[in-house]
């Protein structure tokens, strides 16, 4: 019997021009079994490549099964050398295999705390983007640290662990080139098929040889080569004759000289013991493939990749054409005549720096220079849309899935909400049953930390209760946290139940009511009574002034979901009134000796409490609001700081007492005069007539005595003060409207103010006729009486 012939394939993870190489070669060789670098877990989902609903990118995804936030990712482009190896395996209906060390194994190793391992094979091997096999472990909030010294690793050793090696980096070194991915593109990526299709991995195997002699092999790189050689050895003995090897080419000279069985099982019988893991294909994107820490796989440009590997013939051309396409959409005015000279820029551009083809950077430079005038802005754009590109993969139905995932897939289907890349806003109107079951689900959804959509507050759209604004944008990492869900749950509505009485048990006072107006929203009638009974046991005990101030607005905003939502809120009024009570206590105290930082915070506080207040339709609980407001607004800091309320507080009492008809403007004004006394710090006074002016400088221009109060204050004000004064006074009034503002100015600049002039009003003759045509309209806008709508003749004289 002859023995096995074992090519090894060695490629650069997400390279077009690898993959072509791959493709090539795979069709020469026609091998009778391929194996792939990856987890061996997954040998039973490379039949789903062949699926027509499988459209990458997409991911293999690795969990611990009793520790669902211990995962891993393995991604795939179109372009991908193992990818076009299992798609080549597919369509020729031979077995493939992934060869590398077991998932459970792999995350097992290295592990620090709750970090989450990634395969450094992902970010590269032979010198991607994000540099070499450094064997790096990535954290849960996506940063990258290196591996511990000689932990988790068998046989490592306490000294410091071999510096990470980019051999493209000393490739292009040792040619003289400067810049390792233009050496790279122009050897690899823009390489002609040639006549013999295996000569290109027989050069590569050659310099990674001699890069291995100069730079020590890391141990973890040992261990999964041993595993490799065991998995080649296993295809041997499986009868297999032709063996096609796809692997990174850093890996090549370990596995082209086989040492003994031996020496591999001596390598790998310290490893830690295998964890129970769960595989599944997810969907993954461009954009996650082109970041350099947390899941990504360092691919700088994976949608200028995609379309090298996708257009053989005249790809600057093309690529041109689908910039102008781009900049066309978004209204630039690109002409053919543009794409013409931007590949004759490009194609010179090559040649002056002594390149084959132009590169991405030359195609970059003729596009800003001809189609973009010039201008980073639009060059942005064509980056993030075609460079980077917003593809997002799909994954058959027959995938393995956890039941709280296939309960979302049957939801997004049934309430025509499709997972994208792309961020898109969507308008829902509460009324409608569709859009209504589609809030519930996002709001479930951001219960367990799935924020594929975010609520957009400032919208202009979203005015009222009965709409809202959603910016929906689907991320790969979803996969992992509905797994981890899966624990509180199989359904999406049971499982954010769950999860909402866990967090209840453990939330103080603010979490609590937000966590409430959240069960609310996402419509938990099994979660709200444990909620409630939490909030109220928390709302009982806390005397913290913060935080009953910042609890009492988000409960009366659960008041007032219940008209839209048909929900009911009764249980929460008693609550709200509770707190709002303990609040007019214990807020006077709570604003005593507050530096300006306090007061600022403070202050936002109050104006939040106050319109909660007119929300709970209270009268008793109003009334003891305003004498809290009255009790503040009479705190002066008669013994220094420390013992009174500062004056911005105190000035913003007065103005909500105003703003509530409760005080009128005189004596308002009476306030303002003892406060710009000579007896008051010009910065406490300062701060006193911010709390009063900002919301609204109207009432200067309605009551011309505040006005010339403040002008005789602010004229009175000693030279060395007034420059301490000043970033509080412009703070206060450029937060004025600016026909307020003006008018202010023109009044001040016409001279010295005076009052009984400005009380009496310029001396205009009021037509009484014109007045009359326009009341009944008036009476029909504030709905006082029933309307007469004058003839068209009253309104023609109007």
């Amino acid at each position: 019997m002859t023995a096995a012939q074992v090519t090894l394939l060695g490629v650069r993870h997400h390279g077009p021009g690898s993959a072509r190489a791959v493709a090539a070669a795979l069709a020469a060789l026609q091998p009778d079994v391929v194996l792939v670098e990856g987890p061996p877990e997954a040998d039973e989902l490379t039949a789903l490549a062949a699926e027509k609903d499988m459209v990458p990118p997409v991911a293999l995804l690795a969990h611990v099964s009793d520790d669902p936030a211990r995962a891993a990712f393995w991604p795939f482009a179109e372009f991908s050398p193992e990818w076009v190896a299992l798609r080549h395996a597919a369509d020729a209906g031979v077995p493939v295999r992934f060869i590398d060390l077991p998932a459970g194994q792999s995350l097992a190793l290295g592990r620090r705390g709750a970090e989450l391992e990634a395969d450094p094979d992902t970010d590269a091997e032979a010198g991607s983007e994000s540099g070499s096999d450094s064997g790096a472990t990535f954290g849960a909030d996506g940063a990258s640290e290196e591996q511990e010294e000689g932990s988790g690793v068998p046989g490592g050793t306490s000294g410091p662990a071999p510096a990470p090696v980019d051999p493209i980096a000393e490739l292009a070194a040792a040619a003289g080139h400067p810049d390792p991915e233009a050496w790279w593109e122009d050897v690899i990526e823009h390489r002609a098929p040639g006549d013999d299709p295996l000569a290109p991995f027989a050069a590569l195997a050659e310099a990674m040889a001699a890069l291995r002699e100069h730079h020590p092999v890391e141990r973890r790189d040992e261990i999964r080569e041993a595993a490799m050689r065991q998995q080649i050895r296993a295809a041997r003995r499986a009868g297999h004759r032709t063996i096609a090897v796809v692997c990174g080419a850093w890996h090549v000279p370990a596995l082209a000289v086989m040492p003994t069985v031996a020496h591999d099982r001596a390598l790998l019988a310290d490893l830690p013991k295998k964890l129970k893991t769960e595989l599944t294909w997810v969907p993954w994107t461009h954009r996650r493939l082109s970041q350099h820490t947390g899941y990504g796989a360092g691919i700088d440009s994976p949608g200028w990749y995609h379309h090298l590997y996708t257009t053989p013939e005249q790809p600057i051309a093309r690529w041109m054409t689908k910039v102008a396409e781009l900049l066309r959409a978004e209204d630039h005015p690109v002409s053919s005549a543009h794409v013409i000279e931007a590949i004759r820029l490009a194609d010179a551009l090559a040649v002056m720096r002594g390149r084959p083809l132009p590169g991405l950077t030359e195609t970059l430079d003729a596009v800003r220079a001809v189609m973009c005038d010039g201008s980073d802005i639009a060059l942005a754009l064509v980056h993030e849309r075609l460079v980077v590109g917003d593809a997002l993969g799909e994954v058959p139905d027959g995938a393995p899935a956890v039941p709280l995932q296939r309960d979302l897939t049957r939801l997004q289907r049934a309430l025509r909400l499709k997972p994208e890349a792309t961020s898109r806003d969507l308008v829902l109107d509460l009324r409608k049953d569709l859009d209504a079951e589609r809030s519930r689900l996002l709001h479930r959804l951001r219960l367990l930390g799935l924020h594929w959509g975010r609520p957009v507050r400032d919208s202009v759209q979203s005015t009222g209760t009965f709409r809202e604004t959603w910016r929906l944008e689907w991320e790969p990492e979803y996969a992992v946290r509905l797994v981890e869900a899966g624990q509180w749950g199989t359904t999406v509505l049971g499982a954010a139940t769950g999860k909402a009485v866990s967090d209840a048990a453990t939330a103080e006072l603010p979490a609590l009511t937000e966590l409430a107006e959240h069960c609310l929203l996402a419509a938990l009638p099994d979660a709200l009574p444990e909620v409630m009974r939490r909030l109220a046991d928390r709302a009982a005990l806390d005397t913290d002034a913060g935080h009953l101030a910042t609890a009492l607005p988000a409960l009366v905003r659960t008041l007032r979901y219940g008209d839209v939502r048909a929900t009911d809120t009764s249980a929460l009024t008693a609550v709200a009134v509770g707190l709002a009570e303990r609040l007019c206590v214990a807020l006077p105290a709570a604003c005593t000796g507050l530096d300006a930082d306090g007061a600022s915070v403070r202050r936002t506080e109050i104006d939040a409490v106050h319109q909660a207040i007119a929300l709970l339709a209270d009268t008793a609980i109003g009334e003891r609001w305003a004498g809290t407001l009255a009790a503040l607004a009479a705190r002066e800091p008669h013994g220094g700081p420390a013992t009174g309320v500062p004056g911005l507080l105190r000035g913003r009492a007065v103005r909500l007492l105003l703003d509530d008809g409760r005080i009128d403007t005189a004596e308002a004004g009476r306030r303002l005069g003892l406060v710009l006394s000579i007896a008051s710090g010009p910065l406490d006074a300062a701060g006193w007539v911010e709390g009063l002016v900002s919301g609204g400088g109207a009432m200067l221009l309605h009551d011309p005595a505040l006005l010339g109060l403040l002008d005789t204050w602010l004229c009175g004000v000693p030279a060395e003060t007034f420059t301490d004064l000043l970033p509080i006074l412009r703070r206060t009034f450029s937060s004025l409207e600016t026909g307020v503002r003006h008018t202010i100015g023109s009044r001040v600049a016409a001279g010295p103010l005076n009052t009984s002039v400005l009380e009496k009003g310029p001396d205009v003759e009021v037509d009484a006729e014109r007045a009359d045509a326009a009341t009944p309209v008036l009476a029909l806008l504030l709905g006082v009486q029933r309307p007469v709508i004058p003839r068209q003749s009253d309104c023609r004289a109007g």
